[in-house]
């Protein structure tokens, strides 16, 4: 209607880029006023806060300048929980399959606790697993760590598998699996 074209009506002059660099700067000295205080803060909340302040920046903008001047947020360490507990008064077992090369299935079963998080929870998770054929010959799934998890899986295991004496059961000699043999009374099993 008027004779311009859409590309023109639409354009924008390039910012100088002095400009540009000092408006970087009072926004880069504004992400770190915010991230001394909220150390964990990304992009995201940066931008809200910055909107509290009424300072409305874009999006892009704040995580160009955080990348640029390495403004990353502290990121909360996972929360690990302890299935091995290595310190106690109780006997350590030699280990028996270090170096040992196993010729077949039921010479070697290895055991090992290990916790999976759930919608809802954790469950821990015992297995034993047959080294020779790496198949799972017993588990056990329960809500808290206790010594009849293992139990299970062990009891599981011998169903199953019923191996000839001197099979060895080898775990990572924690206290959870500690005197579980003993407790069996299984003769063909050897710490």
């Amino acid at each position: 209607m008027i004779g311009l074209s859409v590309s023109s009506f639409y354009y924008k002059p390039k910012i100088d880029p002095k400009l540009k660099a000092i408006t970087d700067a009072d926004l880069r000295d504004k992400i770190e006023e915010i991230q001394a205080e909220f150390p964990r803060y990304g992009y995201r909340r940066v931008k809200k806060h910055l909107a509290r302040e009424s300072l409305i920046v874009n999006e892009k903008r704040i995580r160009r300048v955080m990348k640029e001047y390495w403004l990353f947020p502290e990121i909360k360490k996972a929360f690990v929980t302890a299935t091995t507990d290595s310190d106690h008064e109780y006997p350590v077992y030699p280990n028996l399959v270090k170096g040992r090369e196993v010729n077949g299935p039921n010479e070697i079963w290895v055991a090992d606790l290990t916790y999976i998080r759930i919608a809802t929870c954790f469950v821990y998770l015992a297995v034993i697993l047959d080294l020779f054929s790496r198949k799972v010959v017993g588990w056990a799934i329960a809500k808290s760590l206790h010594k009849e998890i293992c139990l299970e899986a062990l009891r599981m295991a011998l169903e199953t598998r019923d191996p000839a004496p001197g099979c060895i059961h080898h775990s990572d000699r924690s206290v959870r699996l500690g005197g579980i043999r003993r407790s069996l009374n299984v003769p063909g099993l050897s710490d």
